[in-house]
């Protein structure tokens, strides 16, 4: 399974896995795999809280950040809009549709003293916009750090520099030849192939597609596959297409290092391949998620369409807060609950740490590399 990317992270096996959860990204590191950090969920101050405990808790072992610096997004061409200016974008009929969703659901208001948006990076913009994402490249390039990677369009110029400057890789996701060339472009060192299967924000390409055709669109640049990647039989699959390693993400919400609550993870355990949906409702632009009461409302042809980024996830913000409050205690509101995932969740049938995962992908791998070996002419 080492390839070329193993010798330029140092790392054992090219099995990325990107997670919200620091303990799952410092087991990861330290199972030989590497490690993503994402730094969306988070502000820079606890941004930086995160990366201290796992530069104390990786054990030397390398890892990454992944950032979020869009390409477009609503105030980027006016000088990055106050959340007050944006907050008078919101329209008063969806303000309306979510109060009724959540009246309908059993969802309180919240407690005087609690603030909505306190627990979210921006304050309920979720980063994401130039200067989240700059802030988050700053905090992460004061750390040790082996790779800073990026999705929903290039990272600027001067923050690969910068990566470069210090020694870091930067890698980039993208869901098309034509992005993968702007980021081959613009100096990124891996690229990550995320098929329509991934979770989160994807594209329409299948990985099985799109891999190959990014391989050898970019080449010599090294490729990461991802999207519906999780077993060691897609690992041998991704390398076979060209790939240098794997990218996953969705598989690390059930393991037992995981801060996914316990109601989701119950659900994703009991989930289907048919049971996400790409959906604009988290943040305006497609991304693939459980299928839940909540995106089901979105997704009704007499509701209203869901806002282009950054409004739609300051519209949503305090209702997410407040749906997880109230699932907390029982009731309808439980139904609402979920999170991004992708088509491998009904694969996600049973919960494990993340060493023993990582050795089940590699053993996966090589049962499935003997096994064509088998095939071969004089085998």
């Amino acid at each position: 399974m080492r390839t070329e990317l193993c010798d330029l992270l140092d790392i054992e096996f090219p099995i990325f896995a990107f997670s919200h959860c620091r303990d799952v990204v410092a087991a990861v590191s330290r199972a030989g795999g590497f490690g993503v950090l994402g730094a969306l969920a988070f502000s820079a101050e606890q941004l930086e809280l995160e990366l201290q405990w796992i530069d104390e808790n990786v054990g030397g072992r390398p890892y990454g950040v992944d950032t979020v610096i869009p390409a477009s997004y609503v105030g980027r061409d006016q000088g990055e809009l106050s959340r007050e200016k944006l907050e008078a974008l919101l329209p008063a009929q969806h303000k309306k549709f979510l109060d009724e969703l959540l009246a309908e659901y059993g969802v309180p208001p919240l407690p005087p003293e609690v603030d909505g948006s306190s627990s979210m990076p921006g304050g309920g913009l979720l980063g994401w916009s130039l200067a989240g994402g700059r802030a988050h490249v700053d905090v992460a390039l004061k750390h040790p750090i082996r790779l800073l990677a990026n999705a929903l369009g290039p990272p600027p110029v001067d923050v690969i520099e910068r990566a470069h400057q210090q020694g870091v890789k930067v890698a980039a996701l993208i869901g098309r030849i034509d992005q993968a060339l702007v980021q081959k472009q613009a100096g990124v060192d891996i690229i990550v192939a995320s098929g329509y299967e991934a979770g989160g924000h994807t594209g329409e390409i299948t990985t099985m597609v799109l891999t190959p055709e990014v391989v050898d669109a970019v080449a010599p640049t090294p490729v990461l596959a991802a999207g519906g990647i999780g077993t060691g039989r897609q690992i041998a699959a991704a390398l076979a297409l060209g790939a240098q390693g794997v990218w996953t993400g969705s598989i690390w919400l059930t393991v037992s290092e995981s801060d996914t609550a316990p109601l989701v993870q119950e659900k994703l355990l009991k989930a289907t391949s048919r049971d996400t949906i790409r959906s604009r409702s988290l943040s305006g632009k497609p991304a693939r998620q459980l299928k839940t009461a909540y995106i089901d409302a979105w997704e009704r042809k007499d509701t209203p369409d869901p806002l282009p980024m950054p409004l739609q996830f300051l519209l949503c913000s305090e209702a997410l807060t407040r749906i997880g409050r109230a699932a907390r205690q029982g009731g309808k509101a439980s139904e609402l609950m979920g999170t991004p995932v992708g088509q491998i969740v009904g694969a996600m049938n049973h919960q494990q740490s993340s060493r023993e995962l990582i050795y089940e992908l590699v053993e996966g791998y090589f049962e499935s590399v003997r096994r064509l070996n088998s095939l071969a002419p004089g085998e």
